[in-house]
């Protein structure tokens, strides 16, 4: 996947946070109040007393070459009514605005499907020796509407969820997270309103960065063992999942008949085999292998180690309690991101354990959860 489709689909996942949300009906409350991120109103309607808002805008340091020219895609989403109902379904929009660097401050217009906005772009170059460039872009909602007061009727006129993608054809963007020493001064001087940029395929530097309503790291990207949406990224996907399939058939029969995306959740999960669902358990991604063993109680432990299990009870998974006093088989020393130790073991009376060991599913204990077993050779 390159930057750009990496960046689509995080971006996709913020146009659909909280488009609907678990039950997957419209006549549950928590649906009933919706669009919650990245709501760019009316003018009309807009107040920041009751935090609406018609604008948005990002800034981010950038260090441009020769003719460097600036690609911006908007990407928001329209509500629109379904007829006979009261559900508002999204139409999605994606307009791209290709500005070259030395074509800056400029602005430009844009209208889709009875919206109407505006995009403002400028580039400041920074002072002192190392260059550089201090980007400014903004949105703006400039829908001629008279409003009447009614959050609802004002969303029919809002870009939903909008967010930026920018990227360039030659040079880069700095991460506003992790800057080098000497761009420090000018991202802490950067303002961010109702958008956060952050890098996409890398945490240092890149040619693409997206500029989401929701606040993220950078270099997000979407789990590979997720396999659809869910549209509530603060959840676990396999919770989500797990309740979907306690609804009774009528409560799936309410939550197809309300959007073609609560039905493709439905028959998603109805057709999920088992050993999809079992990749949403979880995966460990940061961890490594280290020295190959560990000295426990001046025994050293390594793979193919065998050992008693002592889990800490404490803060830990509720499961490990039925674990206290079974033996393991250590296949694995691993280290996290910060050098700590951890044990990969499988259970000695799993009648599974050669097959977990062989996909790389194991339980994992730190060093001070296990003794070495007496019975060892």
């Amino acid at each position: 996947m390159n930057v750009l489709d990496q960046a689509r689909a995080v971006g996709d996942a913020v146009l659909y946070e909280g488009y609907l949300l678990y039950p997957y009906r419209a006549s549950a409350p928590k649906n009933r109040v919706r669009w919650q991120w990245g709501v760019l109103v009316p003018p009309s309607y807009a107040s920041a007393e009751i935090g609406e808002h018609a604008s948005a805008r990002a800034e981010c340091v950038l260090e441009p070459l020769t003719h460097t020219i600036l690609h911006v895609k908007l990407r928001f989403l329209q509500a629109r009514t379904r007829l006979g109902t009261t559900w508002d379904e999204a139409d999605e929009h994606e307009i791209d605005f290709e500005l070259p660097l030395s074509a800056l401050p400029a602005e430009r217009p844009f209208h889709v499907q009875e919206l109407s906005g505006v995009l403002i772009a400028r580039a400041d170059p920074l002072d002192g020796p190392f260059g550089g460039t201090r980007l400014h872009v903004e949105v703006h909602n400039t829908k001629l509407w008279h409003s009447d007061g009614v959050r609802e009727h004002a969303l029919r006129h809002s870009l939903l969820a909008a967010h930026l993608v920018f990227s360039v054809d030659s040079g880069h963007f700095l991460s506003m997270l992790d800057p080098p020493e000497w761009a420090k001064p000018a991202v802490e001087a950067c303002r961010q309103e109702r958008l956060w940029p952050v890098l996409i395929g890398d945490t240092s530097r890149s040619t693409v960065v997206l500029a989401s309503p929701i606040i993220l790291y950078d270099d997000p990207s979407i789990a590979p063992e997720s396999p659809g949406d869910l549209f509530d990224g603060t959840e676990i996907d396999e919770i989500l999942t797990l309740r979907t399939m306690t609804l009774t058939a009528e409560e799936k029969r309410e939550a197809r008949a309300t959007d073609p995306r609560a039905a493709a959740i439905v028959d998603r999960v109805d057709s999920m085999p088992p050993e999809l669902l079992e990749r949403l358990h979880g995966a460990v991604r940061s961890l490594r292998p280290v020295e190959p063993a560990v000295t426990v109680a001046g025994v050293r432990i390594a793979g193919g180690s065998r050992v008693r299990l002592r889990p800490n009870l404490r803060g830990t998974d509720a499961q490990d309690m039925f674990l206290v006093g079974k033996t393991a088989t250590v296949r694995v020393v691993l280290s996290d991101v910060d050098g700590v130790a951890y044990l990969a073991v499988t259970l000695d009376d799993d009648p599974g354990a050669d097959l977990q060991h062989a996909h790389g599913r194991y339980r994992y204990f730190s060093p001070d959860e296990i003794e070495p077993w007496e019975g060892a050779e």
